[in-house]
């Protein structure tokens, strides 16, 4: 019985140290944060007491990516918005995500793609930044945010 015990104590030990010296040899490879280029953000100035305003850019990514979502302070919530042509009717609906394909611009601009804040919690009056986090994730579900500072202006019109 003492033989068995000390070959079993004899192969835990090995069984150990060979499991030590394979998790020293890992490594864990972790993609590194997708850089997405913004370009031109601005945000629609509003009103007193307006409480919903729009917000507008341009993407870029590198790698096939998905916006899928948008904080604000100065927001209750922020949607990512798709404005489209049904037959004859002009639509418009929240989307849960927004595709950015590798190395093709996305425009998020009126009348198409674009982000809706509401519950402003203040009037935006032109000239303001309007601090805008944005986050992106990749196949792996990694994600990674962006902070963008948009410049309001006045505009008419969605």
């Amino acid at each position: 019985m003492r033989f068995f015990i000390a070959q079993f104590a004899q192969f835990v030990r090995f069984t150990v140290s060979v499991l030590f010296a394979c998790a020293a040899l890992t490594t864990v490879v972790q993609a590194a944060p997708v850089e997405v280029t913004v370009q031109e953000p601005w945000v629609r100035a509003t009103v007193a007491q307006q409480k919903v305003t729009g917000a507008f850019m341009r993407l870029t990514s590198p790698a096939d990516v998905q916006l899928v979502a948008v904080a604000s302070p100065l927001a209750d919530r922020v949607e990512i918005h798709e404005m489209k042509m049904d037959g004859e009717v002009m639509t418009m609906r929240a989307m849960p995500s927004l595709p950015l394909a590798a190395g093709k611009p996305v425009a998020l601009a009126p009348g198409g793609y674009h982000l809706m804040l509401f519950g402003l919690r203040q009037q935006i009056k032109a000239g303001d930044k309007v601090p805008l986090t944005l986050t992106v994730e990749d196949a792996q579900k990694q994600r990674t945010t962006i902070s963008v500072d948009a410049v309001a202006k006045s505009s008419t019109g969605h």
